[in-house]
């Protein structure tokens, strides 16, 4: 679904003179309908490496392919910040893709409904922004990318700013929703427990330029007991230590 061959970004600092390599040689493959976290230091390029898969930045060299099903939507980005219309409801802040694709208003409120029942919000979709909790924002915006209907996902630690509670609740429910679903998602976090938690491998990338440290294996579901969960994230945090330690 998602091949990413050496991919290289450099920036070119304000004064035009030096270059900042964010990504070199970067190798990924993602499979259909795979849930991969990707983790690492502050600044190593991992919203680089999402844009890039997103369509909102070309990479300097290599390639990110994305492969999707003729007339599929793009890979939808979900963001740290939900960035919902503050003059639209619940059910239009979800229904904007299928309006700008052309549907009535009765089809994208069908479509719109389905979705807002997924991310468990049904009974808020005459609500606006203003009136809902945090975490129930970000599910507003999950259901909105949803709404898109797109073979895959990029997330962008959507629940960093929230509180403990409602992250762990809200990392429960991306997990049913993928269940159902089985969209491809790559999923950019800070925090591993997150990652082994959520993610079928964990992508460990090195501080910049970044490059993949290793990836590591959680496996299916099932076997995410916590017994199993503890020496996996010794394992990410072992990796990831190496890379945030002072030089």
């Amino acid at each position: 679904m998602i091949s990413i061959k050496g991919l290289r970004k450099a920036y070119v600092d304000r004064r035009g003179n030096d270059e900042v390599v964010a990504l070199d040689g970067i190798d990924l493959e993602v499979r259909g309908g795979e849930f991969v976290c990707i983790v690492g230091p502050s600044g190593c390029g991992k919203s680089t490496l999402l844009n890039i898969l997103a369509g909102f930045e070309a990479p300097s060299a290599g390639t990110a392919e994305v492969a999707a099903a003729p007339g599929a939507a793009k890979p939808t980005m979900v963001f740290q910040e939900h960035a919902l219309f503050p003059w639209r409801t619940v059910l239009d802040n979800v229904a904007f893709a299928p309006e700008m694709r052309g549907l009535a208003k009765p089809a994208r409120h069908e479509i719109a409904r389905r979705y807002i029942e997924l991310v468990q919000l049904r009974g808020f979709e005459d609500k606006y922004p203003h009136q809902l909790s945090g975490g129930m924002k970000q599910r507003v915006g999950l259901a909105r990318a949803l709404c898109n209907e797109p073979e895959v996902l990029l997330m962008d630690e959507p629940f960093a700013a929230l509180d403990a509670q409602t992250k762990f609740l809200l990392q429960q429910e991306i997990g049913r929703i993928w269940r159902v679903t089985r969209k491809t998602v790559v999923y950019i976090t800070h925090a591993i427990d997150e990652a082994v938690l959520l993610g079928e491998r964990v992508v460990v990338m090195t501080r910049r330029p970044g490059r993949i440290k290793a990836i590591v294996a959680v496996g299916a579901e099932l076997e995410r007991s916590e017994k199993n969960l503890y020496p996996l994230r010794e394992q990410v945090w072992n990796l990831l230590r190496e890379e945030i330690a002072p030089l």
